[in-house]
Protein backbone atom coordinates (compact mmCIF):
# COMPACT_ATOMS: atom_id res chain seq x y z
CA UNK A 1 0.00 0.00 0.00
CA UNK A 2 0.85 3.65 -0.73
CA UNK A 3 0.00 6.75 1.17
CA UNK A 4 0.75 9.99 1.07
CA UNK A 5 0.69 11.81 3.94
CA UNK A 6 0.47 15.71 4.50
CA UNK A 7 1.53 17.97 7.20
CA UNK A 8 2.62 21.51 8.07
CA UNK A 9 5.11 20.00 10.22
CA UNK A 10 7.11 16.87 10.89
CA UNK A 11 9.62 15.96 13.65
CA UNK A 12 12.95 15.76 13.47
CA UNK A 13 12.87 18.77 10.60
CA UNK A 14 10.13 21.08 11.95
CA UNK A 15 8.11 21.23 14.98
CA UNK A 16 5.53 23.49 17.20
CA UNK A 17 3.38 20.47 18.96
CA UNK A 18 2.43 17.11 18.43
CA UNK A 19 1.28 17.08 15.20
CA UNK A 20 5.35 16.94 14.32
CA UNK A 21 5.52 14.11 16.28
CA UNK A 22 2.92 12.35 15.01
CA UNK A 23 3.83 13.05 11.06
CA UNK A 24 7.31 12.15 12.00
CA UNK A 25 6.66 8.60 14.19
CA UNK A 26 3.31 7.39 12.01
CA UNK A 27 4.78 6.53 8.88
CA UNK A 28 8.20 4.63 10.45
CA UNK A 29 6.02 2.75 12.20
CA UNK A 30 3.77 1.74 9.35
CA UNK A 31 6.30 0.37 7.58
CA UNK A 32 6.75 -2.94 9.33
CA UNK A 33 3.17 -3.03 8.05
CA UNK A 34 4.32 -3.26 4.29
CA UNK A 35 2.68 0.22 3.94
CA UNK A 36 5.10 3.10 2.26
CA UNK A 37 4.51 6.64 3.30
CA UNK A 38 5.68 9.62 1.71
CA UNK A 39 5.00 12.79 3.75
CA UNK A 40 4.94 16.21 1.75
CA UNK A 41 5.22 19.04 3.67
CA UNK A 42 6.61 22.84 3.06
CA UNK A 43 9.88 23.85 2.31
CA UNK A 44 10.54 26.20 5.40
CA UNK A 45 13.78 27.51 6.00
CA UNK A 46 15.20 25.21 8.57
CA UNK A 47 14.03 22.06 6.69
CA UNK A 48 15.87 23.22 3.66
CA UNK A 49 19.03 23.38 5.39
CA UNK A 50 18.55 19.97 6.80
CA UNK A 51 18.40 17.69 3.91
CA UNK A 52 21.25 15.88 1.56
CA UNK A 53 20.93 14.85 -1.77
CA UNK A 54 17.16 16.14 -2.66
CA UNK A 55 16.39 15.30 -5.87
CA UNK A 56 14.58 17.38 -7.90
CA UNK A 57 11.04 15.33 -9.34
CA UNK A 58 8.16 17.74 -10.23
CA UNK A 59 8.43 21.30 -11.30
CA UNK A 60 5.33 23.59 -10.68
CA UNK A 61 5.09 26.45 -12.96
CA UNK A 62 1.53 28.12 -11.90
CA UNK A 63 0.79 26.64 -8.24
CA UNK A 64 -1.71 29.12 -7.08
CA UNK A 65 0.70 31.97 -9.27
CA UNK A 66 4.01 30.33 -8.20
CA UNK A 67 6.66 28.95 -8.97
CA UNK A 68 7.83 26.03 -7.43
CA UNK A 69 9.51 22.34 -7.36
CA UNK A 70 8.99 19.08 -5.88
CA UNK A 71 12.24 17.69 -3.89
CA UNK A 72 12.24 14.19 -2.68
CA UNK A 73 14.87 12.80 -0.15
CA UNK A 74 15.53 9.94 2.66
CA UNK A 75 15.53 11.39 6.15
CA UNK A 76 15.72 10.27 9.52
CA UNK A 77 14.15 6.97 8.04
CA UNK A 78 11.08 9.45 6.17
CA UNK A 79 10.29 9.08 2.83
CA UNK A 80 10.07 13.09 1.99
CA UNK A 81 8.58 15.23 -0.44
CA UNK A 82 9.16 18.78 0.61
CA UNK A 83 7.88 21.90 -1.63
CA UNK A 84 9.92 24.46 -2.16
CA UNK A 85 8.48 27.68 -2.75
CA UNK A 86 10.64 30.44 -1.86
CA UNK A 87 8.20 33.00 -2.22
CA UNK A 88 5.36 31.19 0.48
CA UNK A 89 7.40 29.21 2.62
CA UNK A 90 11.21 30.90 3.06
CA UNK A 91 10.87 33.17 5.32
CA UNK A 92 12.23 34.55 8.69
CA UNK A 93 9.79 33.71 11.20
CA UNK A 94 8.04 30.18 12.19
CA UNK A 95 5.74 28.00 9.99
CA UNK A 96 2.71 30.26 10.81
CA UNK A 97 3.69 32.96 12.12
CA UNK A 98 5.98 36.29 11.29
CA UNK A 99 8.49 37.38 13.62
CA UNK A 100 5.65 40.20 14.77
CA UNK A 101 3.98 37.28 16.41
CA UNK A 102 1.03 37.09 14.03
CA UNK A 103 -0.01 35.03 11.39
CA UNK A 104 1.24 35.01 7.82
CA UNK A 105 -1.99 37.38 6.22
CA UNK A 106 -1.37 35.16 3.04
CA UNK A 107 -1.23 31.49 5.27
CA UNK A 108 -4.40 30.91 3.15
CA UNK A 109 -2.36 30.57 -0.06
CA UNK A 110 1.03 28.63 1.44
CA UNK A 111 -1.31 25.92 2.63
CA UNK A 112 -3.55 26.59 -0.65
CA UNK A 113 -0.40 25.67 -1.97
CA UNK A 114 0.47 22.84 0.00
CA UNK A 115 -2.56 21.21 -0.31
CA UNK A 116 -3.08 21.93 -4.35
CA UNK A 117 0.68 19.88 -4.47
CA UNK A 118 -0.78 17.05 -2.67
CA UNK A 119 -4.07 16.96 -4.56
CA UNK A 120 -1.79 16.89 -8.05
CA UNK A 121 0.18 14.13 -6.17
CA UNK A 122 -2.58 12.00 -5.25
CA UNK A 123 -3.83 12.58 -9.17
CA UNK A 124 -0.51 10.93 -10.47
CA UNK A 125 1.46 13.61 -11.40
CA UNK A 126 4.76 11.90 -10.15
CA UNK A 127 5.22 9.66 -13.00
CA UNK A 128 7.35 7.40 -10.66
CA UNK A 129 4.73 6.90 -7.63
CA UNK A 130 1.36 7.10 -7.09
CA UNK A 131 -0.46 6.78 -3.84
CA UNK A 132 -3.76 4.85 -3.06
CA UNK A 133 -4.64 6.73 -0.41
CA UNK A 134 -4.46 10.14 1.26
CA UNK A 135 -4.12 10.64 4.57
CA UNK A 136 -4.01 14.74 5.53
CA UNK A 137 -3.57 15.92 9.08
CA UNK A 138 -5.65 19.17 10.76
CA UNK A 139 -6.30 22.31 8.64
CA UNK A 140 -3.08 23.22 6.75
CA UNK A 141 -3.71 20.11 4.95
CA UNK A 142 -7.56 19.84 5.05
CA UNK A 143 -7.84 20.78 1.49
CA UNK A 144 -6.20 18.23 -0.32
CA UNK A 145 -10.10 15.71 -0.19
CA UNK A 146 -11.51 19.36 -1.18
CA UNK A 147 -9.21 20.05 -4.15
CA UNK A 148 -9.69 16.31 -5.26
CA UNK A 149 -13.74 16.39 -4.77
CA UNK A 150 -14.29 19.66 -6.74
CA UNK A 151 -10.94 20.86 -8.62
CA UNK A 152 -9.25 17.49 -10.12
CA UNK A 153 -9.46 13.85 -11.09
CA UNK A 154 -9.30 10.96 -10.18
CA UNK A 155 -10.60 11.11 -6.08
CA UNK A 156 -8.70 8.76 -4.47
CA UNK A 157 -9.47 7.41 -0.26
CA UNK A 158 -8.54 10.38 2.37
CA UNK A 159 -8.27 10.28 5.66
CA UNK A 160 -8.23 13.39 8.01
CA UNK A 161 -6.76 13.45 11.43
CA UNK A 162 -7.80 16.23 13.94
CA UNK A 163 -5.54 17.23 16.50
CA UNK A 164 -6.92 19.83 17.85
CA UNK A 165 -10.38 21.07 16.21
CA UNK A 166 -9.76 24.29 17.72
CA UNK A 167 -7.68 25.08 14.82
CA UNK A 168 -9.95 25.67 11.78
CA UNK A 169 -7.79 27.48 9.23
CA UNK A 170 -10.76 30.42 9.00
CA UNK A 171 -10.24 32.75 6.44
CA UNK A 172 -12.37 35.01 4.24
CA UNK A 173 -15.00 34.12 1.37
CA UNK A 174 -13.10 35.06 -1.46
CA UNK A 175 -10.19 32.64 -0.90
CA UNK A 176 -12.50 30.18 -2.62
CA UNK A 177 -12.13 31.71 -5.88
CA UNK A 178 -8.40 32.92 -5.16
CA UNK A 179 -8.18 29.16 -4.43
CA UNK A 180 -9.39 27.84 -8.04
CA UNK A 181 -12.40 26.02 -6.56
CA UNK A 182 -15.82 26.33 -7.82
CA UNK A 183 -18.41 28.72 -6.41
CA UNK A 184 -20.37 25.67 -5.02
CA UNK A 185 -17.65 24.52 -2.77
CA UNK A 186 -17.90 26.85 -0.47
CA UNK A 187 -22.07 26.36 0.00
CA UNK A 188 -21.28 22.49 0.15
CA UNK A 189 -17.86 22.52 1.37
CA UNK A 190 -16.52 25.12 2.98
CA UNK A 191 -18.78 28.08 3.95
CA UNK A 192 -18.40 28.50 7.84
CA UNK A 193 -20.40 31.81 9.11
CA UNK A 194 -20.10 33.96 6.04
CA UNK A 195 -16.23 32.71 5.49
CA UNK A 196 -14.08 29.95 4.85
CA UNK A 197 -12.87 26.87 6.87
CA UNK A 198 -10.39 24.99 5.06
CA UNK A 199 -10.81 22.17 8.29
CA UNK A 200 -14.61 21.92 7.43
CA UNK A 201 -13.69 21.30 4.06
CA UNK A 202 -11.78 18.76 4.99
CA UNK A 203 -14.17 17.02 7.61
CA UNK A 204 -16.74 17.30 4.84
CA UNK A 205 -14.74 15.81 2.00
CA UNK A 206 -12.64 13.42 3.63
CA UNK A 207 -13.95 9.76 3.41
CA UNK A 208 -13.10 9.34 6.68
CA UNK A 209 -11.91 10.79 10.14
CA UNK A 210 -10.00 10.07 13.08
CA UNK A 211 -9.29 11.88 16.36
CA UNK A 212 -5.69 10.98 18.38
CA UNK A 213 -8.35 9.72 21.14
CA UNK A 214 -11.61 7.55 21.79
CA UNK A 215 -11.90 10.10 23.91
CA UNK A 216 -11.51 13.01 21.94
CA UNK A 217 -13.45 11.76 19.33
CA UNK A 218 -17.15 11.54 21.42
CA UNK A 219 -16.22 14.88 23.36
CA UNK A 220 -15.94 16.75 19.54
CA UNK A 221 -19.54 15.60 19.07
CA UNK A 222 -20.14 18.16 21.78
CA UNK A 223 -21.05 22.23 21.86
CA UNK A 224 -18.79 22.02 24.57
CA UNK A 225 -15.76 20.17 22.66
CA UNK A 226 -16.75 20.73 19.29
CA UNK A 227 -15.67 24.51 18.83
CA UNK A 228 -18.56 25.33 16.71
CA UNK A 229 -18.31 21.96 14.17
CA UNK A 230 -19.65 19.35 16.15
CA UNK A 231 -22.75 19.84 13.58
CA UNK A 232 -20.62 18.72 10.60
CA UNK A 233 -18.38 15.96 13.03
CA UNK A 234 -22.04 14.93 14.05
CA UNK A 235 -23.42 14.76 10.21
CA UNK A 236 -20.07 12.93 10.16
CA UNK A 237 -20.51 10.38 13.48
CA UNK A 238 -20.37 6.83 11.11
CA UNK A 239 -17.30 7.98 9.48
CA UNK A 240 -15.42 9.11 12.61
CA UNK A 241 -12.79 7.22 14.43
CA UNK A 242 -10.57 7.43 17.29
CA UNK A 243 -7.00 6.13 17.60
CA UNK A 244 -4.51 7.32 20.50
CA UNK A 245 -1.23 8.32 19.81
CA UNK A 246 2.01 6.55 19.99
CA UNK A 247 5.26 7.89 20.74
CA UNK A 248 8.74 7.31 19.08
CA UNK A 249 10.83 4.91 21.71
CA UNK A 250 13.90 5.24 20.03
CA UNK A 251 13.83 9.01 20.62
CA UNK A 252 12.30 8.53 23.99
CA UNK A 253 14.32 5.45 25.58
CA UNK A 254 15.31 6.21 29.77
CA UNK A 255 17.67 3.52 29.06
CA UNK A 256 19.41 4.86 26.03
CA UNK A 257 18.60 8.46 26.30
CA UNK A 258 21.64 11.31 25.98
CA UNK A 259 20.25 14.29 26.81
CA UNK A 260 19.76 12.89 30.48
CA UNK A 261 22.52 12.24 33.46
CA UNK A 262 21.77 8.66 33.48
CA UNK A 263 19.94 6.09 31.85
CA UNK A 264 17.95 3.99 34.23
CA UNK A 265 14.83 1.30 34.02
CA UNK A 266 12.27 0.14 35.87
CA UNK A 267 14.09 -2.35 37.52
CA UNK A 268 16.89 0.56 38.31
CA UNK A 269 15.09 3.23 39.64
CA UNK A 270 17.63 4.34 41.89
CA UNK A 271 19.67 5.61 38.89
CA UNK A 272 16.75 8.05 38.59
CA UNK A 273 18.41 10.06 41.64
CA UNK A 274 21.21 11.17 39.32
CA UNK A 275 18.67 12.91 36.82
CA UNK A 276 17.05 14.69 39.80
CA UNK A 277 20.59 16.31 41.12
CA UNK A 278 21.13 17.47 37.71
CA UNK A 279 17.83 18.93 37.20
CA UNK A 280 18.17 21.00 40.22
CA UNK A 281 21.62 22.01 38.80
CA UNK A 282 20.10 23.13 35.98
CA UNK A 283 17.19 25.14 37.92
CA UNK A 284 19.03 26.18 40.49
CA UNK A 285 16.56 24.30 42.51
CA UNK A 286 16.85 23.63 46.66
CA UNK A 287 16.23 19.40 46.65
CA UNK A 288 14.81 18.80 50.22
CA UNK A 289 13.77 15.47 49.34
CA UNK A 290 10.19 16.61 48.68
CA UNK A 291 8.71 15.90 45.18
CA UNK A 292 9.97 17.99 42.04
CA UNK A 293 6.47 18.68 39.81
CA UNK A 294 7.31 19.90 35.95
CA UNK A 295 5.37 21.20 33.06
CA UNK A 296 6.32 21.10 29.88
CA UNK A 297 3.65 23.08 28.02
CA UNK A 298 2.20 25.87 26.37
CA UNK A 299 1.20 28.36 28.62
CA UNK A 300 -2.31 28.71 27.52
CA UNK A 301 -5.79 28.68 28.88
CA UNK A 302 -6.38 25.69 26.95
CA UNK A 303 -3.87 23.74 28.95
CA UNK A 304 -5.41 25.23 32.05
CA UNK A 305 -2.25 26.93 32.96
CA UNK A 306 -3.76 29.76 34.58
CA UNK A 307 -5.42 27.36 37.01
CA UNK A 308 -1.79 26.16 37.78
CA UNK A 309 -0.80 29.49 38.42
CA UNK A 310 -3.43 29.86 41.41
CA UNK A 311 -1.98 26.83 42.78
CA UNK A 312 1.63 27.49 43.05
CA UNK A 313 1.85 28.84 46.08
CA UNK A 314 0.09 25.86 47.90
CA UNK A 315 2.53 23.41 46.23
CA UNK A 316 5.17 25.21 47.83
CA UNK A 317 3.09 25.36 50.82
CA UNK A 318 2.50 21.41 50.84
CA UNK A 319 6.55 20.29 49.94
CA UNK A 320 6.32 20.35 46.70
CA UNK A 321 8.79 22.24 43.81
CA UNK A 322 7.83 23.30 40.45
CA UNK A 323 9.96 23.39 36.92
CA UNK A 324 8.28 25.26 34.03
CA UNK A 325 9.96 24.70 30.64
CA UNK A 326 7.03 26.50 27.59
CA UNK A 327 5.99 29.71 26.23
CA UNK A 328 2.54 31.39 25.33
CA UNK A 329 0.25 34.19 26.67
CA UNK A 330 2.13 36.94 28.36
CA UNK A 331 0.01 37.35 31.23
CA UNK A 332 0.37 33.79 31.85
CA UNK A 333 4.15 34.09 31.57
CA UNK A 334 4.05 36.62 34.15
CA UNK A 335 2.03 35.18 36.35
CA UNK A 336 4.28 32.07 36.56
CA UNK A 337 7.35 34.44 36.30
CA UNK A 338 5.62 35.94 39.83
CA UNK A 339 5.60 33.01 41.53
CA UNK A 340 9.47 31.93 40.69
CA UNK A 341 10.38 35.53 41.87
CA UNK A 342 8.16 34.46 45.20
CA UNK A 343 10.04 30.88 45.63
CA UNK A 344 13.26 31.15 44.13
CA UNK A 345 14.69 27.35 44.62
CA UNK A 346 11.41 26.04 44.57
CA UNK A 347 9.97 27.35 41.40
CA UNK A 348 11.73 27.83 38.25
CA UNK A 349 10.71 28.74 34.53
CA UNK A 350 12.27 29.06 31.53
CA UNK A 351 10.49 30.52 28.35
CA UNK A 352 10.48 28.59 25.36
CA UNK A 353 10.96 25.42 24.28
CA UNK A 354 14.14 23.02 24.93
CA UNK A 355 14.10 19.58 23.01
CA UNK A 356 16.87 18.31 25.43
CA UNK A 357 15.62 19.55 28.25
CA UNK A 358 12.53 18.63 28.09
CA UNK A 359 13.92 14.83 28.55
CA UNK A 360 15.55 15.79 31.62
CA UNK A 361 12.80 17.27 33.06
CA UNK A 362 10.92 13.80 32.45
CA UNK A 363 14.05 11.82 33.71
CA UNK A 364 14.54 14.30 36.96
CA UNK A 365 11.09 15.42 38.06
CA UNK A 366 9.03 13.26 40.30
CA UNK A 367 5.71 13.60 38.73
CA UNK A 368 4.60 15.73 35.50
CA UNK A 369 1.20 18.28 35.68
CA UNK A 370 -1.17 18.34 32.36
CA UNK A 371 -4.22 20.43 33.94
CA UNK A 372 -5.84 20.74 30.11
CA UNK A 373 -9.20 22.14 29.92
CA UNK A 374 -9.16 19.62 27.02
CA UNK A 375 -6.47 17.61 25.15
CA UNK A 376 -6.95 15.30 21.85
CA UNK A 377 -4.49 13.55 23.19
CA UNK A 378 -1.25 14.52 24.62
CA UNK A 379 2.35 13.13 24.46
CA UNK A 380 3.68 14.73 27.33
CA UNK A 381 2.03 11.90 29.94
CA UNK A 382 3.06 9.05 27.46
CA UNK A 383 6.89 10.32 27.78
CA UNK A 384 5.77 11.10 31.75
CA UNK A 385 4.67 7.35 31.62
CA UNK A 386 8.01 6.02 29.76
CA UNK A 387 10.30 7.62 32.06
CA UNK A 388 8.75 7.18 35.41
CA UNK A 389 7.16 10.75 35.95
CA UNK A 390 3.65 10.39 37.47
CA UNK A 391 1.49 12.32 35.44
CA UNK A 392 -1.12 14.53 37.04
CA UNK A 393 -3.60 14.79 34.71
CA UNK A 394 -7.30 16.19 34.00
CA UNK A 395 -10.01 13.60 32.85
CA UNK A 396 -10.31 15.01 29.52
CA UNK A 397 -9.43 13.42 25.59
CA UNK A 398 -6.89 11.20 25.48
CA UNK A 399 -5.27 12.08 29.16
CA UNK A 400 -8.20 9.92 30.47
CA UNK A 401 -7.37 7.39 27.94
CA UNK A 402 -3.82 6.76 27.99
CA UNK A 403 -3.81 7.26 32.68
CA UNK A 404 -4.95 4.88 35.03
CA UNK A 405 -6.00 6.57 38.36
CA UNK A 406 -4.36 5.52 41.13
CA UNK A 407 -7.86 5.45 43.34
CA UNK A 408 -8.29 2.34 45.37
CA UNK A 409 -9.33 0.14 43.01
CA UNK A 410 -6.57 0.99 40.44
CA UNK A 411 -3.58 0.33 43.37
CA UNK A 412 -5.26 -2.58 45.02
CA UNK A 413 -4.70 -4.08 41.05
CA UNK A 414 -1.54 -2.74 40.64
CA UNK A 415 -2.74 -0.89 37.41
CA UNK A 416 -2.65 2.58 38.73
CA UNK A 417 0.10 4.58 36.34
CA UNK A 418 -1.28 8.23 37.24
CA UNK A 419 -3.49 10.77 39.36
CA UNK A 420 -6.76 11.84 37.29
CA UNK A 421 -8.64 15.07 38.75
CA UNK A 422 -12.26 15.72 37.17
CA UNK A 423 -12.78 20.06 37.75
CA UNK A 424 -10.13 21.96 36.27
CA UNK A 425 -10.64 24.56 38.71
CA UNK A 426 -8.11 25.27 41.63
CA UNK A 427 -9.58 23.24 43.96
CA UNK A 428 -9.71 20.51 41.95
CA UNK A 429 -6.14 20.83 40.92
CA UNK A 430 -5.13 21.32 44.17
CA UNK A 431 -6.22 18.29 45.93
CA UNK A 432 -4.79 15.94 42.94
CA UNK A 433 -1.21 17.88 43.96
CA UNK A 434 -2.08 16.79 47.60
CA UNK A 435 -2.93 13.64 46.56
CA UNK A 436 0.42 13.27 44.60
CA UNK A 437 2.34 14.75 47.32
CA UNK A 438 0.86 12.02 50.00
CA UNK A 439 1.81 9.22 47.53
CA UNK A 440 4.83 10.42 46.93
CA UNK A 441 5.83 10.05 50.37
CA UNK A 442 4.53 6.55 50.55
CA UNK A 443 7.71 4.98 48.71
CA UNK A 444 6.59 1.48 48.11
CA UNK A 445 2.98 2.29 46.46
CA UNK A 446 4.93 5.58 44.78
CA UNK A 447 7.35 2.87 43.10
CA UNK A 448 4.70 0.54 42.28
CA UNK A 449 2.56 3.82 40.57
CA UNK A 450 6.06 4.75 38.41
CA UNK A 451 6.50 1.14 37.34
CA UNK A 452 3.33 0.36 36.34
CA UNK A 453 3.70 3.17 34.13
CA UNK A 454 6.68 2.32 32.83
CA UNK A 455 5.82 -0.83 31.59
CA UNK A 456 2.64 0.70 29.47
CA UNK A 457 3.02 0.20 26.26
CA UNK A 458 3.40 3.76 24.64
CA UNK A 459 4.58 3.20 20.92
CA UNK A 460 3.61 3.27 17.62
CA UNK A 461 2.76 -0.89 17.55
CA UNK A 462 -0.82 -0.55 18.73
CA UNK A 463 -2.05 2.38 16.79
CA UNK A 464 -0.20 1.84 13.56
CA UNK A 465 -2.11 -1.08 13.26
CA UNK A 466 -5.38 0.83 14.23
CA UNK A 467 -4.58 3.51 10.88
CA UNK A 468 -3.57 0.01 8.49
CA UNK A 469 -7.04 -1.24 9.26
CA UNK A 470 -8.86 1.68 8.72
CA UNK A 471 -6.79 2.78 5.90
CA UNK A 472 -7.74 -1.12 4.29
CA UNK A 473 -11.19 -0.34 5.09
CA UNK A 474 -10.98 3.10 2.78
CA UNK A 475 -9.64 0.89 0.26
CA UNK A 476 -11.62 -1.71 0.26
CA UNK A 477 -15.00 0.72 0.12
CA UNK A 478 -13.21 2.46 -3.02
Amino acid sequence: MKVLSVASEVYPLIKTGGLADVAGALPIALETLDIETRTLLPGYPKVLAALEGAETVLEFSDLLGEEARLLFVRHAGLDLLVLQCPALFERDGGPYLGLDGRDYPDNWKRFGALCLAGARIAQGALASWRPDLVHVHDWQSALVPVFMRYALEPEIPSLITIHNIAFQGHFGPQTVSALGLPAHAFAEALEYYGGTSFLKGGLVTAHALSTVSPSYAEEILTGEFGMGLEGVIASRANALFGIVNGIDTDVWDPEADGAIARGYSAATLKKRAANREKLCQEFSLEDHGQPIFCVISRLTWQKGMDVLAECVDELVADGGSLVILGSGDAELEQALQAAVTRHPGRVAMRIGYDEPLSHLMQAGSDAIIIPSRFEPCGLTQLYGLRYGCVPVVSRTGGLADTIIDANEAGLAAHAATGIQFGSVSRQGLRQALRRAIRLFHDTKTWHQIQKQGMKTDVSWASSARRYAELYNRLLEKG
